[in-house]
């Protein structure tokens, strides 16, 4: 008889490394290397780029604006705690962000930077959960492949919305309003 799996706690997570990424994913607690610099560097540029048009009220002459975005914030949905790379809301839906140090609120949108050790991850089990929780957009951003695969959320299921490849600017739902410059977004390495 196999003796029943234990789910990790918040205590659990709590007691790994900062130099770790840690997430609690189905009653498991999954640990994560820090990204390299190809993956830090994408998720840097790119978050600076939509925050420098978007993290702004709507109407400000320097951006559209209507949005708040953050890097890595602590995600509580249920038992799930996630970590996605980026995430944002709309400030229609959110007026104004509370001060906690996780947020039980899906966003609008979220980013996953993938890499080798996150991939399966990234794409399978918390696809599914923010699926389940009504995420409206997702990107997974391949800085290697450089690719960008957008994803809308239709009913209780993703349908791809687009794909891009290379470095030419891109308008990427659901920031279109601004083209973005993805090309530098890709960090050239060895």
């Amino acid at each position: 008889m196999t003796k029943p799996r234990r789910l990790a706690s918040y205590d659990d997570l709590r007691k790994v490394p900062d130099t770790k990424v840690a997430e609690i994913i189905d009653g498991e607690l999954v640990v994560s290397p820090r990204p390299a610099f190809p993956h830090a560097h994408a998720g840097s540029v790119l978050g600076s780029d939509l925050v420098n048009a978007f993290h702004r009220p709507p109407g400000d002459p320097k951006g559209p604006g209507g949005w708040w975005l953050l890097n890595e914030p602590e995600l509580h949905f249920g038992a799930d705690v996630i970590v996605p790379d980026q995430a944002g809301w709309r400030r229609d839906n959110v007026p104004r962000l509370p001060n906690v140090a996780a947020y039980d609120r899906a966003p609008d949108w979220v980013c996953e930077v993938i890499s080798p050790r996150t991939g399966a991850i990234d794409r399978g089990r918390k696809m599914r959960i923010y699926a389940r929780e009504r995420v409206g957009h997702m990107w997974i951003v391949d800085p290697v492949l450089r690719t960008i695969e957008v994803y809308r959320l239709d009913g209780d299921h993703w349908v791809v919305a687009n794909t891009f490849a290379g470095t030419a600017p891109a308008r990427i739902e659901p920031f279109e309003a601004v083209e973005l410059e993805v090309g530098r977004w890709w960090l050239d390495v060895d």
